[in-house]
């Protein structure tokens, strides 16, 4: 499933496109995706102008110029890519294939884009039907039953050392689930998590209230860590998102940031952190897989 940078890179990719356009049309080519889309989906968006798109945890958000945003997830195998007349633009070299069949076209929004740039259309594909969108008005999003529990953005103001200290504290959680609460930090996945408990050198199967001191401050470990959490993530976005399985950016090229992970599926490889000589190791929390050293993460 797509994590924060990937849907980062979708949204930072279909913005040039849709970003101040008029959705002439919209075509469904099945009433549902996970979920049935929202009643009267066409007419709501048919003439509406985009003012913007933004991101909150894995969701993409596309606001439109009466108030209404379009709230979508990609689920497994979603993806957007953007035609402009009868050219389909995309370059690069597939590390994952993902789907060519038009079958799996579900919706289509045929755009008039701004600045007189001419007609495009942007297709949602996705294979699984794992994805959904749905409709909010923009001034109610944070009571919007996905968002209303979400914590902070992992390169948010919010997000420091003293606040994980406060969700921290008294915790026996193993580091790992409570890294991966959506309650504590939005949108922080699997495979980042892996990522920033190795750069910081803590082990997944650590107690979160070790790294809180007995009057609730985050110990030196808590600001590694924390720091660790953004850079990786602020690193992914940069890089354009992983390749994890059909997941592809929006002009049809696949981000290749995996080939930097430095645990994340390297089971039995050599640690990365210079001088360790520990070996990467995989156990199963919460029935998914942890990727770490045990060597140089205590």
């Amino acid at each position: 499933m797509p994590e924060l940078p990937e849907v980062e890179t979708v949204k930072r990719g279909l913005s040039p496109t849709m970003e101040g356009a008029v959705m002439q049309r919209v075509e469904l080519r099945r009433p549902d995706l996970r979920f049935p889309l929202p009643r009267n989906f066409v007419a709501r968006l048919t003439g509406r102008q985009i003012i913007g798109l933004a991101r909150r945890a894995k969701y993409l958000l596309i606001d439109l110029d009466d108030g209404t945003t379009v709230v979508a997830h990609l689920g497994m195998s979603g993806s957007f890519r953007i035609e402009e007349g009868e050219r389909s633009d995309q370059p690069g070299d597939f590390h994952h294939a993902r789907s060519k069949d038009e079958k799996h076209d579900h919706v289509i929004f045929h755009l008039e884009q701004s600045q007189g740039r001419g007609p495009a259309r942007v297709i949602y594909n996705d294979p699984r039907r794992f994805g959904f969108m749905d409709l909010a008005l923009r001034n109610d999003l944070d009571a919007y039953p996905a968002f209303r529990e979400l914590g902070p953005e992992p390169l948010g103001n919010t997000l420091d050392a003293a606040y994980l200290a406060g969700r921290f504290a008294g915790k026996q959680q193993p580091l790992k689930a409570a890294l991966l609460d959506q309650k504590v930090i939005a949108g922080l996945g699997n495979i980042y998590v892996c990522e920033a408990l190795w750069r910081s050198h803590l082990s997944p199967k650590r107690a979160a209230a070790t790294l809180v001191t007995a009057t609730g401050r985050p110990k030196k470990e808590l600001q590694s860590l924390t720091e660790a959490i953004r850079a990786v993530i602020a690193d992914a976005i940069e890089a354009g998102g992983s390749s994890l399985r059909d997941h592809i950016q929006t002009d049809g090229t696949l981000g290749y940031f995996q080939h930097s992970f430095c645990v994340y599926d390297r089971e039995g490889e050599a640690c990365r952190t210079p001088g360790c000589g520990g070996r990467v190791e995989r156990i199963v929390q919460g029935g998914r897989s942890s990727f770490y050293c045990h060597h140089c993460q205590k």
